[in-house]
């Protein structure tokens, strides 16, 4: 609900809260920009009654009773009305005639419209590679730390930690599909959103690639088999996975009283197959892997480490520093 001040009132109403407060203390109590604060001021909008209560309240005043109180969209019936006269005094009736209306389209389409360069026909097409390392890479990539919806694939990374790795992904994912990444950063959770909006691409990735749209842990996501079934592609995949949702962590641990550190791997998945694949792949090349708790793989010895940076490795130089360390 807006309220409606006699006019000159809101100004002088709003000049009274910020009397005791600033504008910047208005703004975040009612959760709205310092900007609309002083648009009420100016009277350039009606305020909102609900802003106007929260106002009131942490000044201690009284809320206005001189006001009337209006619907969010209260001029939208005056601003249609409008345009109805002005419609009806051009075109003599309101609104149009469907019928004619595509009857004209498909005259002016005959005539021009298909020979235009810029009309989009269908769907924007992407490059659709062939099954490869880097592939498998970036769907493992995916299935850690993706998302996908009907018309967008998004990678989302820590702003900070994964700053550099975050280069890797937008120039893979654009490596592959020739397609343009779009990055957007969100303050409020500190990540970086690495995106491509493509009908074309969703199809590729659900039907040829075995992705899935929606929830990855209700659905209990896997590694899709033309990954399974390949050694090099089953490498390359646990090293996106790992680099998105694992870690390299010190264990410490004390013995007469000394201290000892060493380094150790988790792979973190609240998807069981996903799970059980990871610890698959990583003792079919030769490691000693732990399926720990209900939602880790683990790399424990020393030895084994070496081998897994060895034989795997990692483009995120978050891992690689915390294990050269």
């Amino acid at each position: 609900m807006r309220i409606l001040f006699p006019k000159g009132e809101q100004n002088k109403f709003i000049n009274k809260i910020l009397s005791f407060i600033s504008v910047n203390d208005a703004a975040k109590l009612c959760h709205l920009s310092e900007r609309t604060i002083r648009d009420w001021r100016r009277e350039k909008f009606l305020a909102d009654k609900n802003a106007v209560y929260i106002l009131c309240k942490r000044v201690n005043i009284r809320f206005p009773h001189n006001v009337k109180e209006k619907d969010d969209y209260w001029y939208a019936e005056k601003g249609s009305f409008a345009g109805g006269i002005a419609c009806f005094k051009k075109y003599g009736r309101i609104g149009g005639d469907a019928k004619y209306a595509k009857k004209k389209w498909h005259e002016w389409w005959k005539r021009e419209g298909k020979f235009k360069s810029k009309i989009i026909k269908g769907c924007k097409p992407i490059n659709k590679p062939k099954f490869s390392e880097e592939l498998a890479e970036f769907v493992g990539i995916t299935l850690g730390d993706g998302g996908i919806t009907n018309r967008q694939l998004t990678i989302t990374l820590n702003y900070i930690d994964d700053k550099e790795y975050g280069k890797f992904v937008a120039s893979l994912m654009k490596k592959l599909f020739k397609a343009h990444v779009g990055i957007f950063f969100d303050k409020k959770g500190s990540v970086n959103r690495y995106s491509i909006s493509r009908t074309e691409l969703i199809r590729f990735c659900t039907e040829k690639l075995g992705l899935k749209k929606g929830d990855k842990i209700k659905q209990q996501i896997d590694i899709p088999d033309w990954i399974k079934r390949n050694k090099l592609y089953s490498i390359a995949c646990l090293r996106g996975l790992v680099d998105t949702d694992g870690c390299v962590f010190n264990h410490h641990y004390v013995v007469n009283k000394k201290s000892y550190f060493y380094k150790k791997l988790a792979f973190t998945s609240y998807s069981e197959p996903l799970r059980k694949s990871v610890y698959n792949i990583l003792k079919n090349i030769g490691l000693n892997p732990r399926l720990y708790s209900y939602r880790d793989v683990r790399i424990d010895s020393k030895k084994d480490m070496e081998m897994y940076f060895k034989l795997i490795n990692s483009h995120n130089p978050k891992h690689l520093n915390k294990w050269k360390k």
